[in-house]
């Protein structure tokens, strides 16, 4: 796909790797409307206040937009919450509103670009925003993992059904990543080293970098149903892996 001229949207575009989406795109010539919750900081072409997780509005947002750029050709669907919680203290309540937001709320944005694109008949591409957490166990994590996995399930069987009408779709599986979300994890002794350490390209990812990740997927015509890690190797790492015992 080639981005100049073309249409874009990104939730959770404000902040985050949403945001560092933004720019590249609008860097290569793609008009983008950002949909979030909240205002985005840096310019866009088109602001929409949309919660994901209410129906409505993600489908005047999605209408919203392509009527603004008379196209849409790409949606990376990236808004999504964090979640941490012990299974047996977990909350009912603190399970839907993860799951809601991150599984249910990116079926609402991808059923709705998906129906948006194919009534435009030009074929485009969705890129969503999972995590490694959806392939790794995580203890305290359970619904956020949870709802990351599902997403990936999700992309493989819309790429299968939306593959006919020329329609992409993939996602990108950040690990650890410098954002808004992975702030609160400060509070945790150590870990911010201890996951640089254990990353194969020894650092904490940034949004930029998650950011040309989505990018790429998006630019790469005969790619779908995939879900590629942009983790800086962070999943390589091997609680049983043996040369550890022999130290550096």
């Amino acid at each position: 796909m080639e981005l100049a001229g073309t249409g874009a949207l990104v939730t959770g575009g404000a902040s985050g790797i949403g945001r560092a989406t933004v720019a590249l795109l609008r860097s290569r010539g793609a008009r983008v409307a950002v949909l979030d919750v909240r205002d985005a900081a840096d310019p866009a072409d088109l602001v929409l206040a949309c919660d994901i997780c209410e129906e409505d509005q993600v489908d005047e947002a999605v209408r919203a937009a392509h009527d603004a750029f008379g196209r849409l050709d790409l949606a990376v669907l990236n808004a999504g919450v964090g979640g941490f919680g012990g299974l047996l203290e977990l909350g009912a309540d603190e399970w839907d509103r993860v799951v809601g937001t991150n599984l249910r709320g990116t079926f609402l944005c991808l059923r709705a670009v998906g129906r948006v694109m194919v009534a435009g008949g030009r074929g485009g591409a969705v890129v969503a925003v999972g995590s490694i957490s959806g392939f790794l166990a995580d203890r305290m994590m359970a619904h956020y993992s949870v709802s990351k996995a599902g997403v990936a399930e999700l992309v493989r069987v819309a790429a299968r059904e939306l593959g006919p009408f020329g329609i992409r779709v993939n996602a990108v599986a950040p690990g650890t990543t410098d954002t808004p979300m992975f702030a609160p994890t400060a509070r945790l002794p150590g870990y911010r080293a201890r996951v640089a350490e254990r990353a194969a390209l020894g650092q904490v990812g940034t949004p930029q970098g998650v950011a040309a990740a989505v990018v790429a997927l998006a630019e790469l015509d005969w790619v779908t149903g995939q879900v590629l890690a942009a983790d800086g190797g962070v999943s390589l790492w091997s609680p049983i892996d043996p040369a550890e015992s022999l130290g550096p």
